[in-house]
């Protein structure tokens, strides 16, 4: 597949996801870049460990500004969200992989329980239709 056919079909599956979707892409890529950081680290390339972290910080400050804070969760997210930012910050400084682990950790927990809701709203959706 060449480069140009890989953007478009990554450009289309974009253009065509639900927005639960959308936010499962945005919890995959910030734990992709997470991971590009920590490697890069240890292997002592600052730019791009740098440009990873930035990264992360970056979906992070997108899946912050989605929350609607009518609900109480959406506080309990947003603290989450802001203490990830702030160790992905101090890894950034520091250039250490601690802080990283630590935001990995509880990014990849919430990627896991947003995809386990998926599953069980398609579940319900499904049984809806059923009967």
């Amino acid at each position: 597949m060449t480069y140009k056919a890989l953007n478009q079909y990554k450009q289309n599956t974009v253009y065509t996801a639900t927005p639960e979707e959308l936010t499962l892409m945005l919890y995959d890529g910030c734990i992709k870049f997470m991971n590009i950081a920590k490697y890069n680290i240890e292997n002592n390339d600052i730019q791009k460990s740098h440009e990873a972290l930035l990264r992360a910080q970056d979906i992070i400050m997108e899946l912050r500004s989605t929350l609607d804070t009518s609900y109480e969760i959406s506080n309990n997210l947003m603290s989450l969200y802001d203490f990830m930012r702030e160790r992905l910050i101090d890894a950034n400084i520091r250039k250490d992989t601690k802080p990283i682990d630590e935001a990995l950790e509880i990014m990849t927990e919430l990627r896991d329980t947003w995809k386990e809701a998926m599953k069980q709203v398609k579940k319900q959706v499904y049984s809806g239709r059923r009967v």
